[in-house]
């Protein structure tokens, strides 16, 4: 049955090359309306996309015969979806309200989240109340977070996209272990009024221990031993912080079943919670928990992520087209497509499936992107005239949270124009015509207007967020994660797992000792003639 409703997907999908975009409004009266949803506050409008409506109907047809409905309902279920790590993936149990009763892998988490919530809630109204204060009595001004991948994203996303203007409390992201990193996120601060939040869930990464170290180091270099109360882990590993010195009342854990790329609503979102205040991290689980519930509820024909899902595969798999964009119209979510490379290309950039066979067809596209609408000085040109066609996934916010009303018109006619462009496009003819009546000689038309010339029929998805608040956020970034695991699920492939990631690190253990003078090791010739150049 599956592989019948893949066949009937391509099929579908080879019909609509012979077809434009815009010519289905006119066959489809209803095209809007049967393409555009609303979830959980948000707006999505699929209208764009290069299917018909009996297209998406097809495409629907492969979610379940691909099992989606059963398949989130085992996910919410807290069943071992990760089987090569033997772990539930329950990401939903930390957005969920008090009083929940998820099980991960048949074992009751709901009670441990709460805790540890409740001790992240007064640790953070501990902080800001001025009740914990630093070694010398002075209230923290600053946070210095450090962490890597899933444990950097997340946060720094979050708070960019709702950071106060003025904040009262600063805070700084260090990820990367080059020494620069850590450099600039520690110039100008008082260690005094200085918390260093270290997120690690096995509390061994390299990038993020050696940070560790150095922040420590900053610490006690000007508070001695008593700048170790600055110090916070969060870490699924408590004997792992215990030996690098943390007291246990200075860990916040979580479950090992939270990804990494999935852990922002944990205690790694700890750092978000103390600057931008409780209520504000409880914003975010709401408007998360909301678009579980869509996502548990809704039918397929009208869930949000299902179809936002499936108007990949369309593009991605029936289609073939292996790179999709992201371009959100606010300066605030620019680091969205950083968040969602690590999300769906590490959750989905898998050559063989959950059994270990090569996988039928292609899976994670390439995302990139940036704010709009700086992009549209960068790589827009390719997007409306480069050779391949690159769908794109459009966001816009209704109502600027700062700022002046008339730029964020400007903003927002900018997001609505692009995707109707590229849509649309300009046809030749029309682009002829009018260099002739500018009186241009019929040489210089004939050179310049396939130039100007805009083919358009390039698909989009809109996502409309009425304003960015937490639980907007929240939401839309929930939308991603179910967005991804409906893909993986059709793939058939494990969307927990990150075995790719590995090869390099340990790789890089090797070298590092032979950098530090250990004797030279086995390598390909380029390899050793780097390690070789490195060490003179």
């Amino acid at each position: 049955m599956l592989k019948a409703a893949w066949s009937k997907l391509e099929a579908a999908a080879h019909a609509a090359r012979d077809r434009r975009i815009d010519s289905l409004f006119s066959a489809e009266p209803d095209r809007v309306a049967a393409l555009s949803l609303e979830a959980a506050g948000l707006y999505l409008d699929l209208s764009k996309q290069p299917w018909s409506l009996a297209d998406r109907d097809v495409a629907l047809d492969l979610a379940r015969a691909g099992g989606i409905e059963a398949a989130r309902d085992r996910h919410f279920a807290g069943a071992v979806v990760n089987a090569s790590e033997g772990r539930a993936a329950l990401h939903m149990a930390l957005r969920a309200p008090p009083g929940a009763d998820f099980k991960a892998d048949s074992e009751p988490v709901s009670a441990g989240i709460d805790a540890v919530r409740a001790a992240m809630r007064a640790f953070v109204q501990a902080v800001n109340s001025g009740a914990k204060l630093g070694a010398t009595g002075k209230r923290f001004r600053s946070i210095v977070h450090i962490g890597i991948g899933g444990s950097d994203f997340g946060p720094r996303l979050v708070w960019d996209a709702l950071r106060p203007v003025e904040p009262a409390i600063e805070l700084r992201f260090v990820a990367n272990v080059d020494p620069a990193d850590m450099a600039l996120a520690l110039a100008g601060l008082d260690p005094a009024q200085t918390l260093v939040v270290v997120v690690s869930k096995t509390f061994t990464t390299l990038e993020t221990i050696t940070n560790a170290q150095i922040a420590r180091t900053w610490l006690r270099s000007a508070l001695g031993k008593a700048g170790d109360g600055h110090l916070i882990a969060v870490s699924a590993a408590p004997k792992e912080t215990a030996a690098f010195g943390v007291p246990d009342d200075q860990v916040f854990g979580f479950g090992d079943w939270v990804g990494g790329r999935y852990s922002v609503w944990s205690s790694v979102g700890l750092s978000c919670a103390i600057a931008l205040g409780w209520q504000a991290f409880e914003g975010l689980l709401s408007g998360a928990h909301a678009m579980d519930r869509h996502f548990q509820t809704a039918p397929l024909q009208a869930n949000a992520p299902v179809l936002l899902a499936l108007a990949h595969i369309f593009n991605r798999n029936g289609l073939g087209r292996p790179v999709r964009a992201v371009v959100p119209y606010a300066q605030r979510l620019h680091l969205l497509p950083t968040f969602l490379q690590q999300l769906e290309m590490e959750s989905n950039g898998k050559q063989v499936d959950a059994h270990g066979r090569p996988v039928a067809r292609a899976t994670s596209a390439t995302v990139f992107g940036d704010a709009g609408t700086n992009v549209q000085h960068a790589f827009f040109q390719m997007m409306h005239q480069g050779t391949d066609i690159i769908p794109i996934d459009i966001l816009a916010v209704r109502r600027a949270s700062e700022g002046e009303a008339a730029s964020q018109a400007k903003l927002l006619a900018n997001a609505v124009a692009q995707a109707q462009a590229l849509m649309v496009g300009k046809p030749e003819a029309a682009v002829r015509a009018e260099l002739a009546a500018q009186g241009m000689a019929q040489a210089a038309i004939d050179e310049l207007a396939p130039q100007k010339t805009f083919h358009g029929d390039r698909p989009s998805s809109f996502i409309l967020l009425d304003a960015l608040t937490p639980p907007s956020l929240g939401a839309l970034l929930a939308l991603y994660e179910h967005k991804t695991f409906v893909e993986g699920v059709l793939w058939g492939i494990n969307s927990f797992d990150q075995w790719g990631v590995e090869l390099g690190k340990s790789l890089a253990v090797t070298i590092l000792k032979e950098l530090e003078g250990g004797a030279p090791g086995a390598h390909d010739p380029s390899t050793a003639s780097l390690v070789a150049r490195l060490k003179t």
